[in-house]
């Protein structure tokens, strides 16, 4: 499923569809900028997986600096356990954990909840210590 998608992606960034993606990744290390790359890294993440969108978004992130990297990477990592499509290893972890364990709806309940905070929390992070080293 994963190789799929990363055809998919490979075949959309070459089309003109593609054309469009250099204008999702915010520019700049701000506070805006940074929370913006890590929430466009959350939403694009689980609406696929966050294989094909890192794919797509960190050629772009990379040409904005590393900081905004770092933030995209949060929003497609962490972000990434809003669902659980989000995250090949939210899949293998279903699969390898008895369902009386844990259901899909209290893992969706927890993931809703704390999943924007701790994207919120640790982008607010990474942006309060670059801009102190800087």
């Amino acid at each position: 499923l994963i190789l799929v998608w990363a055809l998919v992606v490979v075949w959309l960034g070459g089309t003109r569809a593609g054309d469009g993606i250099p204008n999702l990744v915010p520019t700049g290390d701000g506070w805006l900028a940074l929370m913006g790359a890590a929430l466009i890294g959350m939403l694009a993440g689980n609406l696929t997986n966050n294989m094909p969108p890192a794919l797509l978004l960190l050629p772009e992130a990379a040409a904005a600096g590393p900081v905004t990297v770092l933030a995209l990477l949060i929003g497609l990592n962490v972000g990434a356990n809003l669902t659980a499509i989000g995250s090949l290893a939210n899949l293998l972890w279903r699969q390898a954990t008895p369902s009386d364990v844990s259901s899909w709806r209290t893992f969706h309940a927890l993931g809703v909840v704390t999943t924007p905070l701790i994207v919120v929390l640790c982008t607010t992070v990474l942006w309060a210590w670059t801009s102190l080293v800087r």
